[in-house]
């Protein structure tokens, strides 16, 4: 098994918004990654608990199926977590009867990992995939998609104010095969501004994004899980970027408060949710100390009523 950089991020904050400890009730980890979150409930829960962990990683997988196999009460499932519903019924499971966790974005072995194509920093094909198995790669997006196209996703899911220039010099020196080639080229066409954050960190995120599809899956199975879970039932919700939290955020607050100006559409919308905290928690100073990357994670908690 080949080595899985692995921290897990607020360990204790997201296990313990669960109420889980000796509970014999059913908890999902829709983004296993190194199974820490998942082994931390099952030191919890009773013997008659269950714990189901999704992945699409496959060193995720290997990884977490080693750690946790001494464990009798967990299934993990090679899928990814937009077909929750399709799996849990497999399993012969209506309801999610204690509690749900997201753990967003990509995981620190991900990001660090040489060959995954995640870093600016490190000379690797543009893959940036989590399920190895799917077709579509950055390099795909980079060298195929239109210009418009290009700009929308720096933009929007990047956030990233020089998206138009960064989309032109894209298509004017393509192909562009490797990492440190677009890297290189973000720098290159780009003003050069202080700050402490790379000039390619908000295109690459936006590549990552679009590759996976991760804020489309995410509200899509948000909305599944709200509906599959029993009365009481919490959902934890994990985030690192300003994106992810602000649909966590307007998707609690739409489901909590139906009748806020959140609702713009003026759609009816039944009140499934009770906030547990209406502002996010955040790591700790000591954690931020130990893993600096925790200073970005927000936690949003819900209760289904």
């Amino acid at each position: 098994m080949k080595n899985f950089n692995h921290y897990t991020v607020m360990k204790k904050e997201v296990v313990d918004s669960l109420n889980c400890f000796n509970s014999d009730k059913i908890f999902i980890d829709c983004t296993l990654g190194g199974g820490g979150h998942s082994e931390e409930i099952l030191k919890r829960i009773s013997p008659k608990g269950l714990v189901i962990g999704f992945d699409v990683d496959n060193d995720a997988i290997e990884y977490a199926s080693e750690r946790l196999k001494n464990y009798k009460n967990i299934k993990i499932i090679k899928g990814t977590y937009l077909d929750i519903d399709k799996h849990l019924n497999s399993l012969g499971i209506e309801k999610i009867t204690g509690g749900v966790i997201f753990d967003l974005g990509a995981s620190y072995h991900q990001l660090t990992c040489a060959d995954r194509g995640f870093s600016f920093l490190k000379d690797a094909p543009l893959d940036m995939r989590f399920n190895q198995d799917q077709k579509l790669r950055a390099w795909d997006v980079v060298n195929k998609y239109s210009e418009q196209d290009l700009v929308k996703i720096f933009s929007g899911y990047g956030e990233e104010r020089f998206s138009k220039r960064i989309a032109r010099a894209v298509i004017n020196n393509r192909p562009i095969n490797s990492t440190l080639e677009l890297s290189q080229l973000i720098i290159d066409s780009t003003p050069r501004i202080k700050t402490k954050i790379h000039p390619a960190t908000r295109v690459f995120q936006a590549l990552r994004i679009e590759v996976n599809q991760e804020l489309l899956n995410f509200e899509n199975t948000l909305l599944k899980v709200i509906n599959l879970s029993s009365v009481g039932a919490i959902i934890s919700l994990l985030s690192f970027h300003s994106l992810e939290d602000r649909l966590s955020k307007q998707t609690l607050k739409k489901y909590s408060n139906p009748n806020s100006n959140n609702n713009l559409l003026g759609e009816t919308v039944e009140k499934k949710l009770e906030l547990i905290n209406k502002k996010p928690i955040q790591a700790s100073l000591e954690e931020v100390k130990i893993n600096p990357p925790s200073r970005s994670a927000k936690l949003r908690i819900a209760k289904r009523i």
